[in-house]
């Protein structure tokens, strides 16, 4: 999995070879063109939406396994099909109620829409469509790919999109999807807020700070200095501001007609993610399973994430009109939604297979593995019935 603020493991890290070795130098090249065009100084979040997504050359769009044991870090429906099978049931809820379809963004593997597939044909809840939203053209036909191998009345069902459809009605579903929406970073020192920006020296990349903020950041850094760190932030506090998460919740809103959105990521409420103590913010890299700090070590070969500040999501489906239907952690939303009664259809004499299962549910719902650190979240538009899961699951303060 994408581990929550880990040790930093920078002397660790595997140097890559090969075409890999090429593909870093190239990216690392157009990353520095597209720092000189812009007269030599690029916001953070520029510099990471083009290291992910630059088109043939970004993490998320050039051709490297990024899922699973060969690749970069595991999700939990790489870890198991109950993830899945819990989702799909809350899922099921919203369709048997509204009729309409499912959309999920940033289909990774296509493991999960595999999985939510297979239960929700158990269920007798099958969607007409299941959209499958995906920007990069790589990992659509590898979706394509995997999805391919259901049954043809399952696999038909699955349409791709590259936006966002209009007047949608049913679900939407993002699992690992906010933390890797780019962020801006923000620093205080001596009384003065500064942007921290990339920056060339001597052909390396490195930071520099501008003592100005957008516009699009005035409001949510007064937020934050006003609610969290009541005006006083600790001298060189350091922090990501994501308007584009508010942006996509906000876009959401409006696609939807009718229907339910649940977000399951890692992060923390606002008061947690913006404490005082918390002085270096939340950046984390991904590569072959190993974590660090260090965004400009193998730019399009690595993941570059930050944590979800979960109250901003709250606030910003609330002030789309969404209907807050809960925040807790993934264990409890797992749980909640039938996870042990999952595990215990399983026979105890099949050892091997039982063991198999338990050992994944351990590393779903551990504290000291996802259970805490994730977090699910959900709103509705439009809905008569709330959510079972987000009833029975112990909610968390926002």
């Amino acid at each position: 999995m994408r581990s929550p603020l880990p040790r930093d493991q920078s002397n660790q890290l595997p140097e890559p070879t090969g075409e890999a070795l090429s593909h870093t130098q190239t990216c690392a090249a157009m990353l520095r063109d597209k720092i000189a065009k812009a007269n030599g100084w690029l916001s953070f979040a520029r510099f990471m939406e083009l290291a992910l997504y630059a088109p043939g050359l970004g993490y998320y769009t050039a051709g490297a396994r990024k899922f699973g044991a060969d690749g970069d870090f595991v999700t939990a429906p790489e870890i198991s099909s109950l993830f899945g099978q819990c989702l799909a049931q809350s899922i099921s809820e919203v369709l048997q109620e509204t009729g309409g379809d499912v959309l999920e963004l940033g289909p990774g593997s296509g493991k999960l829409a595999i999985d939510v597939l297979l239960a929700l044909e158990q269920l007798g809840t099958l969607p007409e469509k299941y959209y499958l939203l995906e920007v990069s053209a790589d990992l659509r036909e590898r979706q394509q790919q995997a999805i391919a191998g259901l049954p043809a009345h399952l696999a038909e069902r699955a349409v791709w999109l590259t936006q966002l459809p209009q007047d949608f009605v049913g679900v939407v579903i993002a699992n690992e999807v906010l933390d890797v929406i780019p962020v801006h970073l923000v620093t205080f020192s001596s009384g003065w807020i500064f942007e921290r920006g990339v920056a060339v020296k001597d052909g390396a990349f490195v930071w520099q700070d501008v003592p100005a903020i957008p516009a699009e950041l005035t409001a949510p850094v007064a937020h934050i200095q006003r609610e969290y760190l009541h005006h006083a932030p600790p001298d060189g506090y350091l922090t990501e501001v994501a308007p584009s998460v508010s942006g996509l919740i906000n876009s959401l809103a409006h696609a939807m007609k009718r229907g339910a959105l649940m977000f399951i990521d890692y992060g923390f409420r606002g008061a947690e993610f913006y404490h005082p103590s918390r002085i270096t913010g939340t950046l984390m890299c991904h590569y072959r399973h190993f974590a660090h700090t260090d965004p400009f070590r193998f730019p399009g070969l690595q993941d570059i994430t930050a944590h979800v500040d979960f109250s901003a999501v709250a606030d910003a489906g609330i002030a789309a009109e969404l209907e807050l239907l809960g925040y807790t952690t993934q264990a409890n939303f797992l749980l909640a939604s039938g996870l042990t009664e999952r595990l215990a259809r399983v026979d105890p004499s099949a050892a091997a297979d039982y063991l198999k299962l338990t050992n994944q549910v351990q590393r779903l719902v551990s504290p000291a593995e996802m259970g805490e650190f994730f977090k699910v979240i959900g709103f509705a538009k439009d809905l008569a019935s709330p959510i079972a899961a987000f009833q029975t699951a112990r909610q968390l303060p926002l």
